[in-house]
């Protein structure tokens, strides 16, 4: 759906493009000159007279962008942020016209803003999305009236995969978001009904009872792990936290430095814990399974 502005909105969306329409073209090398002068000098009237010159390009990318449901206003104003972004890395030796340069920065500063505001729902996070999000379309209507009818098809969706580099499943996605709308969770069910979307969505989130269950467990699995650390000597409890326990486990060349041994030692030693552990950790589990009788 189109966004409407308001009668006042649109008034001074008029007058802006009135105003753009209404500023001089430049010659080439009177363009040149502007830009150095902004460049070199900083000359802030040289800038103005540049860019004012070019707002015809914003308001013309902003009309096509208008399909997206978006305020013309906004839209502007994003194109004017490109259009300014243009004017600071904007090279006069390389022999452009300004204007050329200017229509990649103005559109992809009008398409980074349809994409973060024509859905709640991140879309485009890639640049092969983007270019799907924004040929989509197009290459739909092509063909369709091709094919003189409606819909694209498996053969359709897979040549526009094709030309986009995407994935089939990619082009199927993006046809369905585009396809919907964003539509709040607390909107009623049928024109007439009580209830919200929101209530029939299932909680998956674990339900009190296993939260205090899953609580219970690990302080039990905490203790059964500190009464196994305990059975083992100085040594090989240093090996095991040094190991295992802590935020970076320790190699086994700087434990044997630290511990006087062998680095194969280290290592014996080691599997000699984990065995101790596993050991002491599988009588606590058969002594639970027992008391509970399973």
């Amino acid at each position: 759906m189109a966004y409407i502005d308001d009668q006042g909105t649109q008034k001074a969306n008029l007058s802006y493009i009135r105003n753009s329409m209404n500023e001089p073209l430049l010659e080439r090398g009177y363009e040149l000159e502007l830009a150095r002068r902004w460049r070199d000098k900083g000359d802030e009237k040289a800038l103005h007279e540049l860019v004012s010159s070019y707002m015809r390009l914003v308001v013309a990318m902003a009309s096509k962008f208008r399909n997206y449901g978006l305020p013309l206003g906004d839209l502007i104003q994003e194109g004017n942020i490109g259009l300014m972004q243009a004017a600071n890395r904007f090279e006069p030796e390389r022999e452009v016209r300004f204007s050329t340069y200017a229509t990649w920065w103005i559109r992809s500063a009008m398409q980074d803003y349809v994409l973060r505001n024509w859905s709640i729902v991140r879309t485009g996070t890639t640049a092969a999305q983007k270019s799907l999000f924004f040929n989509l379309r197009r290459l739909r209507a092509k063909i369709e009236s091709a094919n003189e009818q409606e819909g694209l098809g498996v053969d359709g969706r897979k040549k526009i995969a094709t030309e986009l580099a995407v994935s089939v499943k990619d082009v199927e996605e993006m046809e369905g978001r585009l396809g919907g709308s964003d539509q709040s969770l607390n909107a009623r069910i049928g024109e007439d009904g009580e209830e919200e979307w929101q209530s029939f969505l299932a909680d998956e989130r674990p339900n009190p009872e296993e939260v205090v269950i899953g609580m219970r467990d690990a302080q039990t699995r905490s203790q059964w792990l500190e009464d196994a650390l305990n059975e083992l000597s100085d040594r090989e409890q240093t090996i095991i936290r040094e190991r295992h326990l802590g935020q970076q486990a320790v190699t086994l060349e700087d434990l044997g430095r630290t511990l006087g041994v062998s680095k194969e030692r280290v290592r014996q030693l080691e599997q000699r814990a984990m065995t101790k552990l596993r050991d002491s950790i599988s009588r606590h589990m058969s002594a639970e399974d027992m008391f509970f009788g399973t």
